[in-house]
């Protein structure tokens, strides 16, 4: 190890002697920068508590900077993954409307070329939001769970089984492992 050599005043070279050979030391020592780190040097050495101590400070911060990177990178992904979804949220209203036209436009007759175009409309919407991770929840028949279903009331059904659900009058839509908004349904208590 190549210590850097400074030259060190009378006074901090006579200071430095008189620490090294126990006498008691001054209270104040006017010292130049240069003088004092050529001080600090000639005192530090591996098997002292302060390097000991400044190492441990040393790799702790490190540690925490990064920790810090990495919470950063998780949070950036995280917000790169579901960016879309304020505008997918949205979009759930229009969704809403298109399957309320179809469901009443297939009780009126004159309404089966406009409903094909309506239907169309859907499909596109449907296939477009599906390519950002936005998928349906809700199925009539499927088993009731609270985490992606909302049970708005119970009815007796002798054709759906017990806890199952009879109908879903709102669907629900989950964006990638998020859910956005539950699926609103009717629960059957399998007695008719």
């Amino acid at each position: 190890m190549v210590k850097d050599k400074v030259e060190l005043s009378e006074e901090a070279a006579e200071q430095l002697e008189k620490d090294k050979a126990g006498a008691p030391v001054q209270e104040t020592i006017d010292l130049t920068d240069e003088e004092l780190v050529a001080l600090c040097k000639a005192r530090v050495c591996p098997a002292c508590n302060e390097k000991v101590s400044a190492d441990e400070a040393r790799l702790r911060s490190l540690a925490e900077m990064d920790n810090f990177k990495k919470r950063i990178q998780r949070e950036k992904e995280e917000q790169a993954k579901y960016a879309a979804e304020n505008v997918l949220s949205s979009l759930l209203p229009t969704l809403d409307n298109l399957g309320l036209a179809i469901e009443y436009g297939r009780n009126l007759e004159g309404c089966k070329d406009m409903l094909i175009g309506v239907e169309m409309t859907q499909k596109l919407l449907l296939d477009a939001i599906a390519q950002h991770g936005l998928i349906q929840v809700g199925a009539t028949g499927e088993a009731f769970n609270p985490e992606v279903h909302e049970a708005i009331g119970q009815e007796p059904c002798h054709d759906t089984p017990e806890g199952c659900i009879k109908k879903v009058m709102q669907k629900g839509y989950r964006l990638k492992e998020r859910l956005l908004r539950p699926a609103k349904v009717m629960i059957s208590t399998g007695k008719a």
